[in-house]
């Protein structure tokens, strides 16, 4: 009789990894906070509740697409609209999740995978797919635990304030979320040369999409979707990693 591996075996130091992926949430739920804070105005603007705007941002963790809900809301969308466009908006996720998987152990549970995928923004995706060795959902869990209720806080709070703070406020919290970027994305570049160039390269292409009128009217999560394929496979072909070595 073949036994199967045990996954959790190991995974002996999971608690271990869910309090680092607290510690690396932290930094992130304070960004997510200040935008989410923004987010919270706009809701209050078209007739939302504090607890609504709670239980949207519990429910998606995009700022592109919450606010895409928001602005839809106003104008009196349908529920097909809006899901078309939720979908549009953060079909660049779907790119993260396998990427992510292909990190996974084979005997990772489907309960796992699922609310892994659940919680995937950009910056979680980051911090997660930058640790090394095979995935352990416990490390995104932490980070999920610390970063996705300040931003549902974030919102609330954002609701319930309204228009009172001024707005250049507001706009000066929401450079908070740039700066975080910089942080995920800095130190593997400075480890590998290869990965500095494909951000920069990252950059200038999508300034250029954004100013081009061929792809200026894309949306810009579809605009990410073409880039990151367009940009991945190709390092992928003029730079091939060995498997050994991944």
């Amino acid at each position: 009789m073949v036994m199967k591996p045990d996954y959790s075996l190991k995974h002996k130091n999971n608690r271990s990894e869910l309090l680092k992926g607290m510690r690396d949430g932290i930094p992130i739920g304070l960004g997510y906070f200040a935008v989410a804070f923004s987010l919270g105005i706009t809701a209050k603007a078209i007739g939302l509740t504090p607890f609504t705007c709670m239980i949207t941002s519990i429910l998606c963790h995009a700022s592109a697409g919450e606010y895409a809900v928001y602005s839809m809301i106003g104008a009196n969308a349908t529920y097909i609209e809006m899901a078309v466009m939720i979908f549009i908006a953060n079909a660049r996720y779907l790119l993260m999740s396998c990427a992510l998987s292909q990190r996974m152990h084979p005997m990772l549970s489907f309960g796992h995978r699922l609310f892994a995928g659940f919680g995937i923004t950009d910056e979680l995706f980051g911090i997660s797919i930058a640790r090394p060795g095979t995935f352990n959902p416990n490390y995104m869990y932490g980070g999920m635990a610390v970063s996705i209720p300040m931003w549902a806080a974030g919102s609330a709070i954002g609701c319930f304030s309204g228009s009172v703070m001024p707005d250049r406020i507001v706009s000066a919290l929401s450079v908070a979320l740039f700066g975080m970027f910089l942080a995920i994305i800095i130190p593997p570049a400075k480890e590998d040369k290869l990965i500095g160039i494909l951000i920069a390269v990252s950059f200038a292409a999508s300034f250029a999409f954004s100013r081009l009128d061929l792809f200026k009217s894309i949306s810009t999560g579809t605009r990410t979707i073409i880039l990151t394929v367009a940009i991945s496979a190709a390092a992928a072909v003029l730079f091939p990693r060995k498997e050994e070595e991944a």
